[in-house]
């Protein structure tokens, strides 16, 4: 018997009783002494394992019913067996003798034993399957687990009993809970702040996850992009309508203490050359926000720390110099923690405040969680609320803000030398955004301004007692008429950008909540709100007055009562069904929340000639707790509801630098870069070879960053040894303009002739073959890292000049603007060349940038003349003398193509994976050699990238067919203007020089070739201040 069939035969035997199992044969042997009498049965050696068949299974039973005979029962007779090839004796061809007589109570007995045995084989299962799993498939139903009838008659009596085990039994479900809340955790509030444990949520979080792609960045969970097709749309809502984002990840800086003390400490870290600084006369009185540049401290214009925008509380006592001013600082969570320490120097705040107030933690404490362990059976899944000690105890209310702090770390610094306490109020405040020229009509229907109540209320009954103390005073009422009044005014105002850039406005409202419409609604311009002329003119001309930008959202005690006494939901939507009339106005008088908000005006696009304004709105702050109150209202006004890469986008359409991506001499530029780069490499490398580009073929050194310090680097060194060699042909050492133009126009070719190989040690074409003791990773993080080994202070103090910076300065880039603008009036380009009088690109005036600027960026923008779609790290190069001859006999010439590379890495590669192939061979005969695996060094050495360069860049400059001046960080196609727009930073070295070699009428031309692909495309470069 085979294997299988033995297993087989055991499987079936299992269930046997051993007292009835024998041999095939009646005896094993012959001299076997048997004994009757005590009714046993007869006990035999197993029997060998053979295939059964009917016959054998019969002489199987033929022994259990021997009893044991006396020696006179004993008989010569013999019994034969029928096998296969005929009759023979025994089971072995041997004589077995069989008993004459029998005792029927023995017989009887046996046979007994046989039939319990086979019933329990029969009754008892062999397997874990139910009772209707075992019929065959053509006698299965529907339901059958369900309903025992429509088993077979002979099995409902054992799927009855199946189906009363405890196992089989379905859960009782509580008769007092919907489906969905049987579901839910037993405390949703504690599972929630249970998952913010790493990274926080936002107010409006739950609405984000229902609709959008979230992702964990900047210690936030937040929504990336809509799941819905929506980019056209979303720009839509920008350009014509309302776009609504949650900008509440943003941190905010709070300064108290003299106006005087908090100027003096903090203009140490910003530059009036940069533009408006915190002591701009506008935003020193609270009338408007500011924007600037933050450096580290007399670091300027290096180490920077990234940009910020501010607001001034209006001043109660004008004039006055010992009344305590406030300020609010608010920046990007990536910048938040380098400039808060920054701050803190300048100001000299070293002694930290600890709080003095037990804040409860949201998050589960170790009690709370043995507390709930302990609950009982019957209460989990049926009682929202926990009895500890006899009282009904609520969970803990989540709030963003002091609810996920840590209690034990400071949030508040205090100067004992200048008197100025910082707070950080991150987390404080709800920021909310509309873009759009109907985001103030929303905000005029979705919110209004608070009822005044003067006469028949009790002070202390009400829980809004901060507004009935204000309404006591008159002059806090006018001043809040006026404010309602300026408030109506914007409803009737076509666009946000007619009003002053950075307006502020502050404004008590009730309860959006109540306003509420029944359906979803669109908002629009009421020019009926707009009948009184002269106040408009006056509120577009000279923006909000000064007495109105004051609001109670500065009083952190009056925020935490608002965030405190805030009713919920559950109240109000009770109110409202006790309505006499369904759906008519709910009416809670001096019960009615009162919110202090903060409304800003945002001014969109500010740079450039075209399309000014555009992307303009208002930004909303409110207090803690208030975040969906807020929302949902303004979504029911019609505003349409962004993300993180629509906030992308708008800074794309406006021209202006993305945080942090846009900021390369920053340090959280830097780390952004760093962590972008290590994410496309691990999406490359995920690709088979086959199937990704083979960036060294295509002549690209980095796809995956730009190297910003090398690019600066080598242009620096070009220059220098371009000036050594001019110097050295002329016999007196002078140059005249038309020579140093020659040089230059030279210069800015390299690649039409052999001298780029000369001039740079290595051939574009044919690149040097890497040593063989480089790195095997890919250096895409080249850049990066240079530039954080260059940034200690002491490097910059010792040689300004050697650390990557952005040229930032207004005065310079309005030269440069002027400079890059064609002469000619052809076009888009003629549009965009300033009308002004514009100073002569010469060398007596661009050579002095270069001496306190040789290793600057500058901030471009570009735009194809043809098709194409620039995308991140695209090459910004300089045309050669050919192309613009090729573009003046065609104008639909698209552009040059790079030449194919040679992989100089394939071969090694290769070798490689042959030493790899032959160290497993030898792993494999030696197996008995455990130090094997780990000993040679190659066997664990990482796999070169196909596809990538690796080790050392060479130089990026002159590696290509056309000399490279910088690259580009977001590009995309342009929905506004209908062609591909990019932005960008180039080598200033390189700009001016490019400048100052082409003709006048083609000045601002360059190519763009993106890292997987050989085609140039012409561009116009400009830059707008």
């Amino acid at each position: 018997m085979s294997n299988a069939k033995e297993r087989k035969h055991a499987k079936k035997m299992r269930n046997q009783p051993t007292n009835v199992t024998l041999s095939s044969g009646f005896a094993a042997e012959r001299s076997m002494k048997h004994h009757i009498g005590g009714g046993k049965p007869f006990n035999a050696q197993k029997q060998e394992p053979h295939s059964g068949t009917t016959r054998q299974r019969q002489t199987r039973m033929t022994p259990h019913s021997l009893s044991e005979p006396d020696g006179n029962e004993l008989c010569s007779s013999k019994v034969t067996f029928k096998k296969k090839g005929g009759w023979k004796a025994g089971p072995e061809g041997t004589s077995q003798e069989i008993p004459k007589y029998i005792t029927a109570s023995t017989f009887a007995q046996a046979r007994a034993a046989e039939i319990r045995a086979m019933l329990k084989a029969v009754t008892q299962k062999s397997s874990n399957s139910l009772v209707f799993q075992t019929l065959p498939r053509h006698m299965r139903r529907r339901a059958m687990s369900h309903n025992v009838r429509r088993l077979p008659r002979r099995l409902q009596e054992m799927a009855q009993k199946e189906a009363e085990k405890a196992v089989h039994q379905k859960k009782e479900h509580s008769k007092n809970k919907c489906h969905k809340a049987r579901r839910c955790h037993i405390n949703r509030v504690l599972e929630f702040n249970r998952r913010q444990k790493k990274n926080m949520w936002l107010e409006t979080h739950i609405w984000h996850a229902k609709r959008f792609h979230m992702v964990k960045k900047w210690g936030y969970c937040l929504g990336e992009r809509p799941t819905v097709k929506s980019h056209r749309a979303c720009y839509r809502a920008m350009t014509s309508r309302c776009l609504l984002q949650d900008l509440s990840y943003y941190c905010c800086l709070e300064l108290k203490g003299k106006e005087e003390e908090i100027l003096k400490a903090l203009s140490q870290m910003c530059s009036m050359d940069t533009g408006l600084t915190f002591a701009a006369v506008h935003c020193l009185s609270g009338k408007r926000q500011g924007s600037l540049m933050l450096y580290r401290a007399n670091k300027y214009p290096r180490e920077v720390l990234g940009p910020a925008t501010f607001i001034w509380r209006a001043e109660t006592t004008p004039g006055d110099p010992s009344e305590s001013r406030q300020l609010w600082i608010w920046l990007h969570p990536t910048l938040k923690q380098d400039i808060l320490e920054e701050i803190k120097t300048v100001c000299q705040c070293t002694e930290p405040i600890r709080p003095t107030l037990g804040i409860p933690d949201p998050l589960q404490t170790q009690s709370q969680e043995k507390n709930q362990a302990e609950l009982p059976e019957e209460q989990i899944g049926k009682k929202r609320k926990r009895k500890d000690n006899g009282e009904i105890v609520k969970p803990i209310k989540k709030v963003i803000g002091d609810g996920t702090r840590d209690p034990h770390q400071p949030y508040a610094w205090l100067s004992l030398t200048t008197g100025i306490l910082i707070s950080d109020l991150t987390t404080e405040m709800n920021r909310f955004r509309l873009i759009g020229p109907l985001s103030h009509s929303i905000l005029t229907e979705a919110l209004k301004a608070a009822a005044v109540h003067t006469e028949g209320q009790d002070t202390e009954e009400t829980p809004h007692h901060w507004w009935m103390e204000a309404c006591k005073n008159p002059d806090s009422v006018c001043l809040h008429r006026k404010q309602e009044a300026v408030f109506e005014l914007l409803g009737g105002i076509t666009s946000p950008a007619e009003i002053p850039a950075g307006t502020v406005l502050g404004l008590t409202i009730g309860d959006p909540r109540i306003n509420l419409p029944q359906k979803r609604t669109k908002a629009s311009t009421n020019p009926e709100k707009c009948l009184d002329n002269e106040k408009v003119r006056q509120l577009l001309l000279e923006g909000v007055p000064v007495e109105c930008t004051h609001s109670f959202i500065w009083d952190q005690d009056i925020c935490k009562s608002v965030t405190e006494n805030k009713i919920p939901d559950q109240d109000l939507n009770r109110m409202r069904s006790e309505l006499l009339v369904p759906g008519s106005q709910l009416v809670l008088g001096s019960r009615e929340s009162k919110i202090p908000i903060l409304l800003i005006q945002q001014p969109g696009r500010v740079t450039g000639e075209d399309r000014r304004g555009w992307g303009s709105g208002w930004d909303v702050l409110l207090p803690k707790g208030w975040g969906m109150a807020f929302w949902i209202p303004f979504i029911y006004r019609g505003a349409r509801v962004g993300g993180l890469k629509e906030t992308v986008v708008h800074s794309q359409y406006k021209r202006s630098p993305s945080i942090p991506g846009d900021f390369p001499d920053c340090p959280a530029g830097i780390l952004f870069a760093e962590e972008q780069a290590k994410n496309l490499l691990e999406k490359y490398k995920r690709r088979p070879p086959a199937k990704r580009p083979n960036y060294v073929k295509l002549g690209t050194l980095a796809p995956f960053c730009c190297p910003w310090e090398q690019l600066a680097q080598d242009w620096e060194s070009r220059v220098q040894a371009q000036d050594e060699s001019s110097i050295a042909s002329s016999p007196d050492g002078e140059e005249s303009d038309l020579s140093s133009g020659d040089e230059v126009l030279g210069a800015a070719e390299p690649a039409t002739g052999p001298q780029l190989s000369d001039d740079v040690g290595t051939s574009a074409f044919d690149p040097k073959e890497p040593e063989e003791g480089m790195d095997t990773e890919c250096q895409v993080q080249a850049g990066p890292e240079r530039v954080k080994d260059l940034g200690s202070g002491e490097n910059c103090a010792a040689a300004p000049g050697g650390q990557l910076c952005v040229l930032r300065s207004r005065k310079l880039l309005k030269r440069l603007s002027a400079w890059c603008g064609p002469s000619s009036e052809d076009g888009r380009a003629a549009r965009r060349a300033p009308c002004r009088r514009q100073e002569e690109l010469t060398r007596e005036a661009w050579l002095p940038i270069l001496e306190h600027f040789p290793r600057a960026l500058v901030w471009v923008s570009l735009s194809l003349l043809g098709k194409g779609s620039p995308e991140p790290h695209t090459m910004i190069c300089i045309p050669a003398q050919e192309d613009f001859l090729r573009l003046r006999e065609d104008r639909r010439y698209c552009g040059p193509q790079e030449p194919k590379h040679r992989d100089p890495f394939k071969s090694k590669i290769l070798k490689q994976k042959e030493k790899k192939k032959l160290e497993k061979r030898k792993q494999r005969g030696c197996a008995t050699s455990m130090d094997l695996a780990g000993g040679d060094p190659v066997a664990r050495q990482e796999a070169l990238p196909l596809g990538l360069w690796s080790g050392p860049l060479p130089a990026v400059t002159t590696h290509c067919s056309r000399v490279l001046l910088g690259f580009v960080t977001q590009g995309d196609f342009s929905m506004a203007v209908g062609c591909g727009e990019a932005l960008g930073f180039v080598s200033l070295t390189g700009l001016l020089h490019v400048l100052a070699s082409q003709p006048a009428a083609e000045r601002g031309l360059v190519l763009l070739r993106p890292p997987a692909s050989l085609q140039y495309r012409f561009a116009r470069i400009a830059i707008e201040v």
